[in-house]
């Protein structure tokens, strides 16, 4: 019997959040991205008998940092565990997690969709080693095993299922991303594996609070994906409710090149992996003046510094919400503004020329070749009427190939503007008597060629004319022209 019912989908988040140490959570080895396969390993890493591991404190103070980011509940005692299965980028047979004594707990995350503003449930937040890469060669038939990754630390902070729609979980996973970025503790990039996500989802019919038979969806490794992995599941699992089957326990992969989700295995659960506490690590204390020591190292988070763009710096909520899109723009603002102290300025100059610029060039803003300090010398020679608007967007241009200063390149060009209103009003008088037709109309009442004249002047002094002062000599020779006249 076909179903009639609707269905909302209910969806909770496993993101695994890579961690900016140096070395990885129980050994000395490097964590360094993207070198030769198998060149940072060691006997832990490896899961040589005899080896024991010894906890990273700067692992700890990162979640601990965190969970204060998320307001979550932070554990004075957490254990570690044996979380076991079997797969050959896993030596020791075995991960170290935590389970049922997680470092963070009971915490919350506010998220933006469309305008709107909902509170999302923080589970937990506990740490874990990350487990090595296989590689499989299709030119071979065989599959190799780098364990570089093996044992770099991680955060995996879990959802509640407070989520409701593909746009919300992505929403979700970006404010978490941003919010990682500006305490500094990991770069979060989806692209590099520093950032993945695994979703859980189910439906449920409208108004129904027993929830679904879940489905959990492993290795989204970009928002794009999350969406369209959650948009096809809801949408698989709503066909199948609605023709009468039940939905099976799954757990599925994302083909990302046909879109749809595809089983790998039936779903796990937490018995599947024998859990037990660790016997080779103590338990974790956290004493409270540890805790308070970490808040004071924490960072302005972005709904802090939008805050701050607004009521001190008096920009637009607009303009807030996109400098704090990542804190390196954030801190290109603040640099800039420091030099020329004009708020509004930095920020157009910033989100125009200088993003327009970055995207054309493929960079990111840290790769950036014009020094914040740079762009604020230069809003301050336009203040200053040295050069104008347009002449300081040809400067910019210079600045961003050669990475000169603005005042180099205003000496070396020669680009003065004309600010002398004897020699514009001489200019102004060529371009009327140029001009006499045009003139006389606008002596006669017609405005519109207002604009008309001063290009004809701006044309006269190659573009070097203060337009402000062009635009006020034109309109009080006219006052003067058309005063005779009556």
């Amino acid at each position: 019997m076909k179903d009639g019912r609707e269905y909302e989908a209910v969806i909770g988040l496993e993101a695994h959040l890579q961690l900016a140490t140096s070395s990885k959570i129980f050994c000395g080895s490097s964590t360094k991205f993207g070198a030769e396969p198998n060149m940072f390993i060691d006997p832990l890493t490896l899961g040589l008998p005899g080896c024991l591991p010894v906890l990273n404190r700067r692992v700890v103070e990162y979640a601990i940092m965190l969970g204060l980011a998320l307001n979550c509940e932070i554990r004075p005692f957490s254990r570690f565990a044996r979380k076991h299965y079997f797969y050959p980028d896993l030596p020791k047979g075995y991960q170290i997690s935590q389970h049922e004594e997680p470092i963070c707990e009971r915490g919350h995350l506010d998220i933006s969709v469309e305008g709107a503003t909902r509170t999302i449930g923080i589970k937990r937040i506990h740490m874990e080693e990350d487990a090595g890469k296989n590689i499989h060669d299709l030119r071979s038939s065989s599959s190799l095993v780098d364990l570089n990754r093996a044992g770099i630390p991680l955060l995996e902070i879990v959802s509640e299922p407070d989520l409701r729609t593909p746009a919300e979980a992505a929403a979700y996973l970006k404010t978490l991303r941003q919010i990682a970025r500006y305490l500094g503790i990991s770069q979060a990039l989806m692209e590099e594996g520093s950032l993945r996500c695994d979703a859980n989802i189910s439906l449920r019919p409208v108004g129904e609070l027993k929830f679904g038979v879940r489905c959990e969806i492993k290795n989204l490794n970009s928002f794009k994906f999350v969406e369209r992995a959650l948009e096809f599941e809801i949408a698989r699992q709503r066909a199948i409710l609605k023709s009468g089957r039940p939905v099976a326990q799954e757990t599925m992969l994302f083909d990302g090149v046909n879109g749809i989700t595809r089983p790998m295995r039936a779903k796990e659960e937490s018995n599947d992996y024998r859990y037990f506490p660790d016997p080779d690590l103590p338990p974790l204390l956290v004493e409270e003046s540890w805790i308070e020591e970490i808040r004071r190292w924490l960072p302005k988070l972005p709904e802090q510094v939008k805050q701050e763009l607004c009521q001190v710096y008096g920009l637009s909520a607009y303009d807030a919400e996109v400098l704090t899109a990542e804190k390196a723009y954030v801190d290109y603002f603040y640099s800039v503004f420091d030099v020329c102290s004009n708020a509004k300025a930095a920020c157009n100059w910033i989100t125009s020329e200088l993003f327009g610029a970055l995207k054309r060039a493929g960079l990111n803003i840290e790769r950036c070749p014009v020094p914040a300090r740079h762009l604020g010398e230069l809003i301050k020679l336009v203040e200053a009427e040295v050069i104008s608007g347009k002449m300081a967007k040809s400067v910019f241009t210079e600045m961003w190939i050669s990475s000169r200063s603005p005042q180099e390149i205003v000496k070396a060009k020669g680009l003065v503007q004309i600010t002398d209103e004897a020699v514009i009003l001489k200019l102004v008088q060529q371009v009327f008597n140029e001009n006499p037709a045009q003139l006389t109309e606008y002596v006669d009442g017609n405005d519109g060629l207002h604009g008309y004249m001063v290009g004809k002047v701006m044309k006269a002094a190659k573009g070097n004319a203060n337009p402000k002062k062009v635009n006020e000599l034109i309109k009080r020779e006219i006052a003067r022209l058309r005063g005779a006249n009556r």
